[in-house]
């Protein structure tokens, strides 16, 4: 039979409900394949685009994919591949994948489309590698869908884009063997930047915070509060995110404005008031609210060239995770940035699908891990 594919429309809600649901049950985390009301809104989006597959004659989708922009940052994210379990092997999750990044850019918006891939098995891997994504980075235990799951990074740039990369010549030396690992995977030089083990000392706070931290969940009020501390777009950088959170020692020296998803249990880190900095010393107890809150993964985004910040959260126990070359555009330049995660849960890699693309990924954060939770001991002569 022939399959066609088109732009997804109201009509479909209900058969790509049915779709995901066939796909991944009752466990899938995401309003685009669950929520009836949010998928309504995502098909009237025109920042977003979404394309099914259907065979003729058939009672059901065949697939489903999705990518959505945000044109302030000019990157897009593909969401939602599905294909349904009886029309797997035949190539259309390739097929969707071409089709919906070939629309995306035709707009001229996107400068760059990334996607999460899970790693329980190397085909969704396999389907971006050959769509021109490349491997950015690997966060463990970063989503709940069946169970506690891994993710990849992966993304796809527009022509000429990775050509006009700011360099950085100073990074933390724990961010070594992640840049190593990029270079190898995906060809992408990050020149010789020299690696500096000194943090940078942070304005203000001198001691640990140890008094619980202070969670405010309520939406609006922190949608409002958010833009009124960062009414420039470009100190709020955090693509595709919406904080609805707000995380406060009780003195308020500093306000951590994240994106909190129970049902993936995961956060995001969005953004930091007075600066990112302002958090060193106070990350164990804001990592504790986090998890009371049912999140076991929280990750955030830095520039590459912010030393000071990413400090901070390297010397809390985040990991570096991933980086994101030519991610963030300013004026006709691109900065780099780079994906920093902790979890509270156990880390097991057995039954993860590493594809070869990953695997420096894998060697970098393991060695990342072992050197801050599993220190050589000194030996005295």
């Amino acid at each position: 039979m022939t399959v066609t594919i088109t732009p997804a429309a109201p009509q479909d809600v209900a058969q790509l409900r049915q779709l995901y649901f066939d796909v991944y049950g009752h466990g899938y985390p995401v309003a685009l394949g669950s929520d009836p009301e949010e998928m309504r809104r995502l098909i009237d989006d025109p920042h977003t685009h979404w394309l099914t597959a259907r065979h003729e004659g058939a009672g059901h989708l065949a697939g489903s994919v999705a990518v959505q922009t945000d044109p302030g940052s000019r990157i897009g994210k593909l969401v939602g591949l599905a294909v349904h379990p009886e029309q797997r092997g035949g190539g259309l999750a390739g097929r969707l994948t071409a089709s919906v990044c070939a629309d995306a850019f035709a707009t001229g918006t996107p400068d760059s489309i990334y996607a999460t891939a899970r790693v329980v098995t190397p085909g969704p891997q396999q389907v971006l590698a050959r769509n021109g994504f490349q491997a950015l980075g690997l966060m463990p235990n970063a989503v709940e869908v069946a169970g506690c799951e891994s993710l990849a990074l992966f993304a796809r740039h527009a022509d000429g884009v990775l050509a006009r990369r700011e360099s950085v010549g100073v990074v933390p030396g724990a961010l070594v063997p992640l840049l190593e690992a990029a270079r190898r995977s995906t060809g992408v030089a990050y020149g010789r930047p020299r690696a500096t083990d000194a943090p940078a000392r942070p304005a203000g706070r001198t001691a640990p915070v140890t008094a619980p931290m202070e969670l405010i969940t309520a939406p609006g009020f922190v949608r409002r509060r958010f833009l009124e501390l960062f009414p420039d777009p470009g100190e709020r950088f955090f693509p595709l995110h919406v904080p609805n959170a707000v995380l406060t020692p009780p003195d308020g020296a500093f306000e951590a404005y994240a994106d909190l998803d129970q049902a993936a249990a995961s956060c995001s880190l969005i953004a930091v008031h007075p600066s990112p900095a302002a958090v060193t010393g106070a990350l164990e107890p804001l990592m504790a609210a986090v998890t009371r809150a049912g999140a076991d993964y929280v990750e955030t985004l830095l520039p590459l060239a912010d030393t000071a910040g990413l400090d901070a959260f390297l010397a809390a126990g985040f990991i570096p995770s991933a980086v994101y070359p030519a991610m963030r555009r300013i004026g006709d330049r691109f900065h780099d940035y780079v994906v920093l995660s902790r979890t509270s849960r156990q880390i097991d890699f057995r039954t993860a699908a590493v594809s070869g693309r990953l695997q420096p990924y894998l060697q970098a954060y393991l060695t990342a891990w072992t050197s801050t939770y599993l220190p050589l001991p000194e030996v005295t002569p």
